[in-house]
């Protein structure tokens, strides 16, 4: 069971943030899990990665959760792309 899911595209790559009901932060790049945060007592809840996509071209993918209000913020290259609900972005597509 996920709480909620949250997909946008960035350039050819796909991505995915899910919370299942362990209330675990999942980072998905093209259906592949790339990192995973556990819920603890530590907020936000951070996942990241950093993926070439042309040549030598690094982006560097970033999300803090914040449980206590469903608040998610999503960075790329350090600019916001997303903060707001949690699941509330569905469908996005960025260019950066």
């Amino acid at each position: 069971m996920v709480a909620w899911e949250m997909e946008f595209q960035h350039r050819h790559k796909s991505f995915q943030l899910r919370c299942p009901a362990s209330g675990a932060l999942e980072l998905y790049v093209d259906g592949c899990l790339r990192k995973r945060r556990p819920a603890g007592a530590r907020t936000p809840q951070y996942v990241w990665t950093n993926i070439e996509l042309d040549f030598e071209e690094h982006h560097y993918v970033e999300a803090r959760y914040w449980a206590e209000d469903a608040r998610l913020q999503v960075t790329v290259n350090g600019s916001a792309i997303f903060d707001g609900a949690a699941g509330a972005g569905d469908g996005m597509t960025v260019e950066v």
